[in-house]
């Protein structure tokens, strides 16, 4: 007779059919390399913000109703509060554990949004996101967006003198649209700035639509993952057919229940000792006062730092004024993301390859596209010390204004010089790959030929050392006679510029004919 247990497993796998799923699936199987844990970060970090996120709903009255303060932060008492800062306070003071709560919970989100941006990159660096990738790309880019979005409403959400702050930076930006600018602040405050809304809005996207959307991305993208099979670097045994490396149950699954509790320590231990949003230092928002110092989270930095080097321009058009010196930047921050998302079709556009890939590049093996993405890279970072220019200024004792004139310069050269030097550098990197195979590894040792000349001594590398370094494809440019703009793409992707041609099979039997001595060049 059958245990209860295992009729129990019965009855659940005759309705649900869970044994079957479980049995095809759990034998996965999932490379090994440190890179492919940034996904998991990600994964891990959302969950955190999750458990914690609702424990703090427990707690938290998302109203703007104004209140007396008399809780236990004495310098703030008799102040009039809304309930919002009201009971944030009495979280962060008077519940048991809360101040470490709340503070888990907005690192994690700072976490979260780190890891897909660092995860996104790995991701475009390698070429993962190519067929059969590109909509899980996406998938991955709108959960990052949305991850910015919800953040700073949760930021928003305590309703002190530094959110509100932001959300006033954000009413202006919005007004800055023409026409129908003042129906969407309306709209969106349901009044006048700051009115009684903004809280309670901002709660429900916060908690209810926004993570909604992105746990249905987040199941998605999970959802593909298994579908599609895992990327992995080019190596011996590895081609587009296989995946090498370790099944889902039980290897991978305890590294990963590992993993998240090493993530979760982590954030827990960094909240424990690193303040995060410390509102009793800035008291209730009022329209008439400004926090100094004022900065947003870092992922939306580059955001405010647009606004900020951009001139005060404005022009009249048919009785109208806009604001360019806000409207310019607003238009450039969702270009600037945007890049990142439509970036997959436009390389499978120029290099008309509708093939499958599951094997990753190296960065160093396709020099346009890793120049491409540190070019955005140095973009956003330029922007975000743009952000911060008076920080800047009175920590390093500088002028602002030769702070913002050095952002506004180098929002346009810094990004053109790095994709230059990248490229470059990827180009040196691969004619070191080069010499490697033909002339084999240098092994410190020197030989006298019979002439009088003294040489270092090379020897073959590993097999599959050789694989690694000659694995990748070059495709052939187009031909010069071909002047449409898709060429002319292509050839700057696979011209002189874009590769150097590895050594052929000829060369390198050639090479080791000749006992690889020689300088390496």
């Amino acid at each position: 007779m059958a245990g209860r247990g295992e009729r129990i497993a019965d009855w659940a796998d005759g309705r649900t059919g869970i044994h079957r799923l479980a049995r095809s699936n759990l034998r996965k199987i999932f490379p090994d390399h440190w890179s492919f844990m940034l996904g998991e970060i990600c994964l891990y970090s959302f969950v955190v913000i999750i458990l914690t996120g609702v424990w703090l709903t427990l707690f938290f009255k998302p109203s703007m109703t104004e209140v007396v303060y008399d809780g236990s932060y004495v310098p703030l008492n008799g102040q009039r509060v809304s309930e919002a800062f009201d009971s944030t306070m009495r979280i962060s003071f008077e519940v048991r554990g809360g101040l470490l709560i709340r503070q888990i919970h907005h690192w994690a989100a700072l976490v979260f949004v780190a890891a897909m941006f660092v995860h996104m990159m790995r991701v475009f660096f390698t070429g993962a996101f190519r067929k059969p990738r590109e909509v899980n790309w996406l998938f991955g880019f709108g959960l990052l967006f949305l991850g910015m979005l919800d953040g700073f409403f949760g930021y928003s959400l305590p309703d002190d003198l530094l959110s509100g702050t932001g959300i006033r930076f954000i009413e202006g930006v919005i007004l800055s649209v023409p026409v129908v600018g003042t129906y969407l602040q309306m709209f969106l405050f349901g009044g006048e700035f700051p009115g009684t809304d903004i809280v309670p809005r901002f709660y429900s996207l916060h908690v209810l639509l926004i993570p909604g959307i992105m746990l249905g991305l987040l199941v998605a993208h999970l959802i593909l993952v298994f579908f599609h099979k895992h990327t992995q670097f080019a190596g011996p045994g590895r081609s587009e057919r296989n995946v090498v490396g370790a099944p889902l149950m039980p290897v991978y699954l305890a590294k990963a229940g590992g993993f998240f509790f090493l993530v979760f320590g982590v954030i827990a231990a960094v909240a424990a000792v690193a303040s995060i949003n410390p509102i009793w230092a800035f008291g209730p928002y009022r329209p008439d006062q400004v926090s100094t110092g004022a900065q947003p989270d870092w992922y939306m930095g580059f955001a405010e730092g647009l606004i900020r080097v951009m001139p005060g321009w404005e022009i009249n058009v048919w009785g109208h004024t806009l604001a360019l010196g806000v409207l310019i930047p607003f238009l450039l921050f969702p270009t600037i993301l945007g890049a990142i998302a439509v970036y997959p079709f436009v390389e499978g556009w120029i290099t008309r390859d509708r093939r499958e890939h599951h094997l990753l590049d190296r960065p160093r093996n396709v020099p346009v596209r890793t120049a491409l993405g540190a070019a955005w890279i140095s973009l956003y970072l330029v922007t975000l010390v743009g952000g911060g220019n008076d920080l800047f200024a009175t920590h390093l004792h500088l002028s602002l204004n030769a702070i913002t004139w050095t952002v506004r310069i180098g929002f346009f050269a810094v990004p053109v010089l790095v994709f230059e030097i990248t490229r470059r550098w990827c180009l040196g990197l691969q004619r070191r790959d080069r010499a490697l195979v033909l002339h084999g590894r240098e092994t410190g040792r020197i030989k006298k030929l019979p002439h009088g000349e003294y040489v270092e001594i090379h020897e073959p590398l590993p097999a599959e050392r050789l694989h690694t370094l000659t694995a990748h494809e070059q495709p052939e440019p187009p031909a010069a006679e071909d002047r449409s703009l898709r060429a002319r793409l292509a050839r700057a992707y696979f011209g002189e510029g874009g590769q150097v041609r590895k050594a052929t099979e000829r060369e390198y039997a050639a090479a080791l004919a000749s006992g690889h001595e020689g300088d390496g060049q």
